[in-house]
């Protein structure tokens, strides 16, 4: 199983809504072909994301607990390389 966080600001600003809606399309497309991915959504201000992850920059992106991407917006098409990696 995949677990995607894109980590953002509350109320998500665009460049946060935009990179959950890259993820949401790639993970949408990557369970038709059968994978198990879970995508959700986690705010930066949070203590305990903060101190999970130490995001200084958003939006970022974390597959498994790790960081991956972080202070840009990821195109589908990166979203899904990264994921793939870990299939």
């Amino acid at each position: 199983m995949i677990q995607v966080e894109v980590i953002g600001v509350e109320p998500a600003c665009y460049r946060c809504k935009e990179t959950m809606q890259n993820t949401e399309k790639v993970a949408a497309k990557l369970r038709q072909e059968g994978h198990e991915i879970t995508v959700s959504k986690l705010d930066v201000m949070n203590k305990s994301t903060m101190e999970k992850y130490g995001v200084v920059r958003t939006p970022a992106f974390a597959l498994n607990g790790v960081i991956k991407i972080m202070g840009k917006v990821p195109d589908s098409g990166v979203i899904e390389r990264i994921i793939r990696k870990e299939l």
